[in-house]
């Protein structure tokens, strides 16, 4: 668990038999990895997967005498670094059937000569989640303006967009506020406003994937010489048909939600490598001559 001022520990339990041991030693090993392909092409050799990290620990000989599973159980620890990403899958579309792009955790133990001779036989492995909780934000509301001008038009036209909070959180409502100043001689209408999730991709490239989990679309109109005033209310929704959507990291038979923004520290931005998720809110209006659009960007963070 991130919590920004600190990454707790992962810790657990391995339960071994020293009799099938035979002289090995057992090691547990935490690795985080990106997979961009099938999982059953990797018994082909065509592995679709990057390890990001990878640390091992030996666990055996003991390091604690007495545990509530008995003397054959030893405890054992990982700290995860700040230059980890969070847990987050890419939903699959329909077709995708097999395929998957995500950044996972897992905890493997196995017994070996060393640490580098993992046997698949002599090995067992669990996934878990690595997952971040917003701090207290006393930071204002997320605000943007823009300003549009006109050929033939003396005055400009006036956008203002607004949030009524930084922070939102699963199934919250998000409230944006609209101001719409026509000095312009066009009228103004169609206007619409949207939440969009913006996914980027690091790994070899900054590919980055652009989404709308909640649009507001309205027949509202600014007529030239008046001003518009509304709050539009959005529901971010988990689309199960949408492909490429990113989900929070889940375990089998878990339900998920909307992945969560990514909050990474400045001084370790450039060393993060996975998948990094944002969002802003969106404004679009028909100015009779084209389009005109303005963002401002809000979080949305894990919390409890």
């Amino acid at each position: 668990m991130d919590v920004m001022t600190a990454v707790f520990l992962s810790d657990g339990v391995v339960l071994i038999d020293p009799l099938q041991l035979k002289g090995k030693k057992v090691f547990v090993m935490l690795a985080c990895t990106f997979r961009y392909g099938r999982q059953d092409m990797d018994v082909m050799g065509v592995v679709f997967r990057r390890d990001i990290y990878l640390m091992t620990r030996q666990v055996y000989p003991p390091l604690q005498d007495r545990l509530k599973l008995g003397p054959d159980a030893y405890p054992f620890f990982f700290e995860f670094p700040d230059n980890l990403p969070c847990s987050v899958t890419l939903h699959p579309g329909p077709s995708d059937v097999g395929k998957k792009c995500a950044v996972e955790f897992e905890v493997k133990a196995f017994c070996a000569e060393n640490q580098t001779d993992i046997c698949k036989e002599s090995s067992v492995s669990l996934s878990v989640r690595k997952i971040q909780y917003a701090p207290m934000s006393q930071a204002p509301p997320p605000s943007a303006k823009s300003t549009f001008e006109f050929l033939l038009s003396d005055n400009p036209l006036h956008l203002k967009l607004d949030l009524d909070k930084e922070t939102y959180y699963h199934g919250e409502p998000i409230r944006a506020s609209v101001e719409i100043t026509n000095s312009s001689g066009r009228n103004i209408k169609d206007i619409s406003v949207s939440i969009e999730q913006v996914t980027n991709i690091v790994l070899y490239s900054n590919d980055k994937y652009v989404k709308s989990v909640a649009k507001e679309e309205t027949s509202d109109c600014v007529p030239a010489g008046t001003v518009l005033r509304k709050e539009y209310l959005m529901h971010p929704l988990l689309n199960q048909e949408r492909r490429g959507l990113a989900l929070d990291g889940k375990l089998k038979h878990q339900d998920t939600n909307l992945a969560s923004s990514s909050i990474v520290k400045d001084e370790v931005l450039k060393e993060v490598q996975g998948i990094l998720v944002s969002y802003r809110a969106v404004m679009e209006s028909d100015t009779g001559g084209g389009e005109g659009e303005m963002g401002v960007e809000g979080d949305r963070k894990c919390g409890k």
